[in-house]
C-alpha cells in the first residue's frame, strides 16, 4: 500500500492540483495555490477536501456505470 504521502498514480499530480484549484475558487478561496493553508480555518480546508472526494467519487462512479 502507498505511503498516504505518496500518489498512486504520480501523473495524475497537475489534474488534482488543477482541480483543487477549480474547487477553492467556487468556494471563494482566490488564488488557493498561493495561500499559506495554515491560515486557513480546518472548514475552509476540509471543504476543499470533501468536494474533491464527492466530485471524484462522481467521477468513477460515471465510469463504471458506463454513462
Amino acid at each position: 500500500m502507498a505511503n498516504k504521502n505518496q500518489k498512486v498514480v504520480p501523473e495524475a499530480r497537475a489534474a488534482l492540483n488543477q482541480m483543487k484549484n477549480e474547487i477553492a475558487n467556487e468556494l471563494g478561496l482566490t488564488n488557493y495555490q498561493n495561500i499559506d493553508k495554515g491560515n486557513l480555518t480546518a472548514r475552509q480546508n476540509g471543504y476543499v477536501g470533501g468536494y474533491m472526494t464527492k466530485k471524484l467519487v462522481e467521477m468513477a462512479e460515471k465510469q463504471m456505470s458506463g454513462k
